[in-house]
């Protein structure tokens, strides 16, 4: 029998899910799950690149000692941050996380060489202040670019690390603010104008290219070898990659942020989309994801946390249920993107200190399915499309009351799961790697087929 592993790595926490062909059906099973989380160091929020790797390896090692030996093997991460290596192929440390906040020193600065206008034109990429140019921008200041021979976006750089073979994928490039959306290349004009050097971007290639296999010392500790591919590397890529969705259906991808969009074949580049915040990020196949981020259960997961995990997440949807909420607000409010205390934050962003928790949770689920609900709107107006589906994918569908309040703010059909979405797409993707007959089409149909999607009911 043949195994397919998707390393599968979010910001909080990392999974190797292998998947295998059996009677017709895709058969997944998570052998190996780790957390993952930004380090707070000298003011500035990093990645600890070297845990990262560790448990990676670690992951690989309990494929092995399960009896699940994989053939290929594919990593998926979020997107935007990288890591530069020198000309030696060291790491130049630290590597900075997103939500740093680093970058809000240089965002007039870049402005004022490339507008935000001009870059959304070339790139079709929503201004975010943590987009990948403005940290890049940052490094050079701090001239941390000037011994650097690389950037490799986070897949790229463990696949660096496992194969020794420097190889740039596409849909993670889009992440970055820096890739010509109508080419699907990196902007060299843009680049070069910025001040950065062109050495650092490498040749792009699309899911399903095949990177390499382990070097000799990561083949040795392990105990096997095995061949990388590049799935969709960015996660968000991967999850749309295997949402069974048809032509007339939007997807919510929902995790820590909450990724709003449709596929499309062409990029929408107008004002109106600019305005808006959409974005174009790459798709397998070359396909474009339009979408809107929102922040979704990365506001569970600090109010979790500010309550010292007192609840499960199922006791918070429960006591959110039985409460009215107490006012809605923008789930993208900056105040809310890295606070010391999600809880209070939210408190202060209603307008009542001492509301009670139950309201707050409340106000949390209507403000995220009527942002769901208006994202949709914007979706159908700047694509002149309509769709009657919403396809809620990712670890949030499980989340049965978000789901069902998106479907009685949209209006529409809503569907959930698979909940492993992205693992799934990261693993068909190696799948149409090793048999070219096998189309995206195809694939979608192998995961309704194989994952329990189940239509929700409003509330």
């Amino acid at each position: 029998m043949t195994f397919h592993l998707a390393i599968d790595i979010g910001a909080s926490s990392g999974r190797h899910i292998v998947g295998y062909l059996e009677n017709g059906l895709l058969v997944t099973k998570e052998v190996y799950r780790f957390t993952n989380g930004m380090k707070n160091s000298d003011g500035a929020l990093i990645w600890d690149i070297q845990a990262l790797f560790d448990e990676v390896l670690n992951g690989l090692a309990a494929c092995r000692e399960q009896g699940f030996v994989p053939s290929t093997v594919a990593v998926d991460t979020w997107g935007v941050d990288y890591v530069l290596l020198d000309a030696e192929g060291n790491e130049i440390l630290p590597v900075f996380a997103y939500r740093d906040g680093g970058t809000a020193r240089v965002l007039d600065e870049v402005a004022d060489i490339v507008s935000r206008e001009e870059l959304y034109r070339r790139t079709g990429i929503q201004h975010q202040d943590f987009n990948t140019l403005y940290r890049l921008f940052v490094d050079k200041k701090l001239g941390r670019l000037e011994g650097a021979s690389a950037m490799l976006m986070m897949p790229e750089y463990i696949n660096y690390k496992l194969t020794g073979v420097i190889c740039a994928e596409y849909t993670n490039a889009s992440t970055t603010g820096l890739l010509n959306a109508v080419s699907k290349d990196w902007d060299f004009d843009t680049i070069d104008r910025l001040g950065l050097p062109s050495r650092l971007f490498g040749e792009l290639h699309q899911p399903c290219h095949e990177v390499g296999f382990f070097t000799e010392a990561v083949a040795q500790r392990l105990g096997y070898n095995a061949r990388v591919l590049l799935c969709p590397s960015h996660d968000t890529a991967s999850a749309v990659a295997a949402c069974p969705m048809d032509r007339d259906g939007v997807y919510i991808s929902s995790g820590t942020w909450s990724l709003v969009g449709a596929e499309n074949t062409v990029p929408v580049l107008s004002e109106k989309a600019k305005e808006a915040n959409f974005t174009n990020e790459g798709g397998i196949c070359g396909t474009y994801r339009f979408l809107k981020n929102i922040m979704g259960m990365w506001l569970f997961q600090g109010i979790r946390k500010s309550i010292g995990a007192e609840y499960g997440y199922d006791d918070m949807m429960r006591l959110g249920m039985s409460s009215e909420h107490g006012g809605i607000f923008d789930p993208n409010a900056k105040e809310l993107v890295a606070p010391e205390d999600m809880l209070t934050a939210l408190r202060h962003l209603l307008g009542d200190e001492d509301m009670s928790l139950g309201k707050v949770l409340a106000s949390v689920y209507h403000s995220l399915a009527l942002s769901y609900a208006e994202a949709i709107k914007e979706i159908e107006a700047l694509s002149e499309r309509e769709f009657s589906a919403v396809h809620i994918i990712g670890g949030g569908s499980r989340d049965g009351y978000l789901n069902a309040l998106s479907a009685k703010y949209t209006g529409k059909k809503v569907f959930a799961g698979p909940t492993e979405a992205t693992a799934v797409g990261n693993l068909i993707s190696q799948i149409m790697s090793t048999d070219s007959n096998i189309s995206i089409y195809d694939a979608r149909e192998l995961v309704k087929a194989s994952f329990g999607v189940t239509e929700v009911l409003g509330v």
